[in-house]
């Protein structure tokens, strides 16, 4: 496997994580405070668009990486639960980490 699937999958899992903390925010303003309405709806917007982005390349990830179903269902879902995906991101990164190729080519002796 190529790093940069790994590479990829983390910097989503990353961003996904930080807009999903920001949409909370929003929605605290929004429904506590009555502010910030055309805010939530945007940065909710954002979010589920990196969020079906962060999908493919966890599922991406996964398929390389030939995880099991329940495995790939939890990383996929970590993605909407605050907080979540920064540990599961560690937690991933340590464990594919030895799976990846350097990517040097490969020459034949005689």
């Amino acid at each position: 496997m190529k790093r940069s699937v790994l590479t990829r999958y983390r910097v989503m899992a990353y961003v996904t994580a930080v807009m999903l903390l920001v949409l909370c925010a929003c929605m605290i303003f929004k429904y506590g405070f009555d502010k910030g309405e055309g805010l939530t709806l945007v940065v909710s917007q954002v979010h589920g668009v990196l969020y079906i982005i962060y999908l493919i390349f966890a599922f991406d990830l996964g398929s390389k990486a030939k995880w099991p179903f329940g495995k790939l269902l939890w990383v996929l879902v970590s993605g909407t639960i605050p907080t979540a995906a920064f540990f599961v991101e560690r937690n991933v990164a340590r464990e594919v980490e030895p799976l990846i190729t350097d990517g040097s080519p490969v020459t034949a002796k005689a």
